[in-house]
Parts: C-alpha cells; sequence; structure tokens
C-alpha cells in the first residue's frame, strides 16, 4: 500500500505546515476560525487533511490567509 502511505505523508505534511505558519504568526486555530467566520471544528478537520470540497475549500482561504 504504498499509495496509502504516500497520501498519509502528505496529509500529515499538510497539516504540520498549517501548524508552523500559526506558531509563526503567534495564531491559534480558533483565531484563524474567527478570521475566517467558520467553525472551529471545520478549521480543525480541513487542517488535520479532510478531503471533503468544504474542507478543501477552507484549505484555500486558510492558505490565502497564512500566505501559503
Amino acid at each position: 500500500m504504498p499509495v496509502e502511505n504516500e497520501l498519509k505523508k502528505a496529509t500529515a505534511d499538510v497539516e504540520r505546515n498549517i501548524k508552523m505558519k500559526l506558531l509563526e504568526r503567534g495564531m491559534t486555530q480558533a483565531e484563524l476560525s474567527r478570521l475566517l467566520n467558520i467553525n472551529r471544528q471545520q478549521v480543525n478537520r480541513a487542517i488535520k487533511g479532510d478531503n471533503s470540497p468544504k474542507s478543501i475549500e477552507i484549505r484555500k482561504k486558510i492558505y490565502r490567509v497564512l500566505d501559503m
């Protein structure tokens, strides 16, 4: 299952990169969710790598806000 391993690694990389940007900015996920006006649980799911269309759209917004 090499493809599954690659998917897990990519998901972990996305989560790590977003969390590093949040740390660099001194921002919490709660602050990010307020800034985006999106439910904190939805933001958390998106950061954790959920691949629903909603989570993908949220990640795009996160990338814009964090200049990624």
